[in-house]
């Protein structure tokens, strides 16, 4: 489907292709056996499983260097599924140990490369910072740290990824706080694994105005309401969810309930060569199990147009880009 999108909720990481990490393990001599299956694909058993292979993936990406092939990697990906802008969670703690010195070094080698990007393949990128949940809430402040002291045009946003079952979202208010006192927005993971209580937590307790993931909310129609009358953007990844047997078929995943209660709600892959999807898929898969045109596709990505964080500028010239002719 040659449709132009928007993704809003993409790992930096998660997006490297298989092939990728398999070549930076080679040059540098990484031993990543367990990490790839026969076929040359991702091997993981379950969610938890797929955090560590996540980790141990990611263990080649060692310089600022590495993160800028990779994102030149990532964004022709994006780019070649028709994607003209799109937002990347980053983690310090992998670009640097949260060193904020380390930190911007990575992220010139990462801005760079994006500029190259935009510049080659017309695909914008933003960033997101975001903590790992289950390294917990002491780390959490290191990262928000890196997040506040680069805080501008191209980093957008703070967030909080990982094991949703470890800890409470209110163990990260602090970190939270002081990155809305840098000026930047904020979305959190919640309601893939935690219930919709967990996305109630991360709406009151972390005042963000995006959620990853929300599905289970659908499971609290108060709240649902409640995301409805504050607008609040669900960051929704099909593909991934199924994957991961959040939901055992497309057609039980409760998307287009929540759209049709007036959710706002967006597409995007997750970690797309993990769950063996694309942009172009999730659309395709979406079309054929709920029987959505290209209008439903085109109220989509305006809502992930208008929720996106980047600035006003940026926003106009992606909304200019969705016009249909």
């Amino acid at each position: 489907m040659r449709l132009r999108k928007v993704e809003l909720h993409l790992h930096h990481e998660g997006a490297a292709p298989p092939s990728f990490i398999k070549g930076l393990a080679k040059e540098k001599s990484v031993n990543l056996n367990g990490v790839f299956k026969s076929d040359g694909s991702y091997a993981f058993r379950d969610f938890v499983h797929f955090l560590s292979v996540y980790e141990a993936a990611t263990s080649v990406l060692k310089t600022p260097e590495d993160y800028a092939r990779l994102t030149k990697a990532v964004l022709e990906e994006s780019a070649a599924n028709d994607v003209i802008y799109s937002e990347t969670f980053l983690s310090p703690d992998f670009c640097g140990g949260s060193d904020v010195g380390a930190w911007r070094e990575y992220l010139h080698a990462i801005k760079d490369a994006a500029d190259e990007a935009e510049r080659d393949h017309g695909i914008i990128l933003r960033g997101i910072v975001t903590c790992i949940r289950h390294f917990g809430p002491e780390k959490a402040k290191a990262s928000a740290l890196c997040a506040a002291e680069t805080a501008g045009d191209w980093i957008v946003g703070f967030g909080i990824a990982g094991d949703e079952m470890e800890g409470k979202p209110k163990d990260f208010a602090y970190s939270f706080d002081m990155a809305r006192e840098a000026g930047l927005r904020l979305t959190a993971h919640a309601g893939e694994w935690g219930g919709a209580q967990s996305v109630r937590d991360a709406v009151d307790d972390l005042k963000v105005e995006r959620i990853g993931h929300g599905v289970h909310a659908i499971n609290d129609l108060a709240l649902v309401d409640k995301l409805v009358e504050n607008e609040i953007t669900l960051e929704v990844c099909p593909g991934s969810n199924v994957n991961l047997e959040v939901y055992p078929s497309l057609a039980d995943h409760p998307i287009e309930k929540l759209r049709q209660r007036g959710v706002k709600v967006t597409v995007s892959t997750d970690d797309p060569p993990f769950f063996h999807t694309t942009m172009r898929d999730e659309y395709i898969n979406l079309a054929r199990t709920f029987r959505w045109d290209e209008d439903v596709f085109a109220e989509l990505n305006d809502t992930a147009a208008r929720a996106a964080f980047c600035d006003e500028d940026t926003r106009t010239r992606v909304l200019k880009r969705l016009e249909r002719t």
